[in-house]
């Protein structure tokens, strides 16, 4: 089950990196929460959209092999720090997309160190 939810996640990571890569402004206009930070900065969301891909990437390599599960902790760290800045947003007030963030950054966030951590008696490569 772990690997499934590593899988789903390498590829919604994956995804939204190369959309960041390739259709910044797109990205940025569709994304709720996302313009309400300020101006467009395509350094900034393509910064940002190498680290999803790092953690699509690491999230990929235990999808595939089990014992990679040092890889998918590593990308999952991304998106639990990302989930956490959302938390705290939400918990200070400054976050009017809060149903929005607990779907797509901070559930994904939780699912993804569920599925990178490693069950009782795994290894690592």
């Amino acid at each position: 089950m772990k690997r499934w939810i590593a899988g789903i996640l390498a590829l919604f990571n994956l995804g939204n990196g190369v959309v960041m890569l390739s259709a910044g402004s797109t990205w940025w206009s569709l994304v709720p929460g996302a313009a309400d930070t300020g101006p467009f900065n395509p350094h900034l969301v393509q910064d940002v959209g190498i680290a999803f891909m790092a953690a699509g990437v690491g999230l990929a390599a235990r999808a595939w092999r089990p014992i990679y599960w040092p890889a998918a902790v590593a990308g999952a760290a991304f998106l639990a720090g990302h989930a956490l800045l959302h938390l705290a947003m939400i918990a200070g007030g400054h976050n009017r997309h809060a149903v929005s963030d607990l779907v797509a950054v901070i559930l994904p966030a939780a699912l993804a160190l569920y599925s990178a951590l490693p069950s009782q008696g795994e290894q690592h490569a």
